[in-house]
């Protein structure tokens, strides 16, 4: 029989937790036979661990994932490079183990972002950290302070992107996760161009020197969950924003301690002011701006992220946990670790 826990932060967020055994078999059976379970928690709290069943392979995560979302996507419009381990099964991310993941929910830039996104850790970190922290991003929207979150509704998010292309002659930058033809996984312009144009969202797109690419999209700052209509912040400011790499590392110190991440705070506070004095806002490999290209306050930002931090649920992994995430309502990110680590996504 299944155990049922939960795990609780100072602020007083939960994550749910359904412990059992008997390996990937064990758990096809409690999704099966829990499914009211699974589905309430996803309902009111956004996200459920599922832990003990031992998972150990990509092959074995699509099997229970696709159990508890038959319809699963691989259809990835993100920035984090991932590799796929099956066709539905994708590393979560390729970015080195020092990179800290800031929260998002996932792919809140696309038409239809994904409902339902799962995790599962087949190795788990040994020297530390490397958690997949979980953040109710309905309870962040409650929490804004007033005059911010009406600064953010009426100013909505500007996403500026600029990409490198398949010549491998593009500029060289930290800040430059993917080419524009790994993002779209086509080398033809056309299809690039037809896919945006489906999304709806893109403002501009522009073919620059050195086989370059530009888009710039727009987007509220807030959503409404589409089944309850509680307001969401469901954006990606707090990733893409120039500020963001110094902001995370800042917090990273203070909540660990640790000094290569102090290090990397001094390193990304200097590459930021440098990259502010050498080119403007269309020019950076990511950042986002107003609509209308007017600069977002600092404090703001600040103050989102202090939001979000407050209520980060940040449970270490153990190997063979699988996470499922109502995408609409909670966000994820990573913190930094070192040592072996593998965690991998599926989504629907």
């Amino acid at each position: 029989m299944p155990q049922f826990s939960t795990i609780r932060n100072e602020a007083g967020d939960s994550l749910p937790v359904a412990s059992g055994g008997g390996g990937l078999a064990g758990l096809l059976e409690f999704v099966e036979h829990e499914r009211g379970w699974l589905g309430d928690q996803l309902n009111t709290r956004g996200a459920a661990l599922l832990r003990g069943f031992g998972l150990r392979t990509p092959a074995e995560f699509e099997v229970a994932a696709r159990a508890v979302e038959p319809t699963l996507q691989n259809e990835y419009l993100g920035t984090s490079p991932r590799d796929a381990l099956t066709p539905y099964v994708f590393s979560a991310s390729e970015l080195p183990p020092y990179y800290p993941i800031p929260q998002h929910c996932e792919m809140t830039f696309v038409k239809t972002p994904p409902r339902r996104l799962m995790f599962a850790c087949l190795v788990a970190p040994q020297g530390g950290g490397g958690e997949t922290p979980l953040c109710d991003m309905r309870t962040v929207a409650a929490e804004l302070d007033p005059a911010v979150r009406e600064r953010f509704e009426r100013g909505g998010i500007r996403i500026i992107r600029n990409y490198g292309g398949p010549s491998g002659k593009g500029r060289f930058d930290l800040w430059q996760l993917k080419r524009w033809d790994e993002l779209f996984q086509t080398t033809d312009r056309s299809a690039v161009e037809a896919k945006c144009a489906a999304e709806g969202v893109f403002t501009d797109l522009a073919w620059g020197p050195g086989d370059r690419l530009r888009l710039i999209s727009e987007h509220d700052a807030l959503r409404a969950h589409p089944e309850t209509g509680v307001p969401v912040w469901f954006n990606h400011v707090q990733v893409f924003h120039l500020s963001t790499a110094a902001a995370e590392l800042r917090r990273i110190y203070g909540r660990t301690g640790d000094l290569r991440s102090l290090g990397l705070w001094g390193f990304a506070r200097v590459m930021t002011a440098v990259k502010r004095r050498s080119k403007g806002s269309e020019a950076q490999a990511m950042h986002c701006t107003h609509r209308g290209g007017r600069e977002i306050a600092e404090a703001d930002l600040e103050h989102v992220r202090d939001t979000i931090w407050r209520h980060l649920i940040a449970e270490p992994w153990q190997q063979g946990d699988m996470v499922v995430i109502d995408n609409a309502a909670v966000s994820h990110g990573r913190l930094p670790y070192r040592g072996p680590r593998q965690v991998v996504v599926a989504w629907a």
